[in-house]
């Protein structure tokens, strides 16, 4: 799995959504969540932290890495 990203997602008049997430994330595996985690971090740094495609990043990120306490 490559870090790369689709330059449809990434351009900088497209709102990122939920749905964005979940495509990235819908079919991945533990072995290949760290190279996910920063291709959706790339996608989302645009976004307030209130925004839904944030929540659910983080949930999704959850499922394989839990954030230590």
């Amino acid at each position: 799995m490559a870090q790369a990203e689709q330059p449809e997602r990434l351009r900088p008049d497209r709102q990122v959504t939920v749905d964005d997430v979940r495509q990235l994330m819908g079919s991945s595996t533990p072995h290949f969540a760290l190279q996910i985690r920063a291709r959706i971090a790339r996608l989302i740094a645009r976004l307030p932290e209130h925004d839904p495609a944030w929540k659910n990043f983080l949930a999704e990120i959850d499922r394989f890495l839990p954030r230590t306490p």
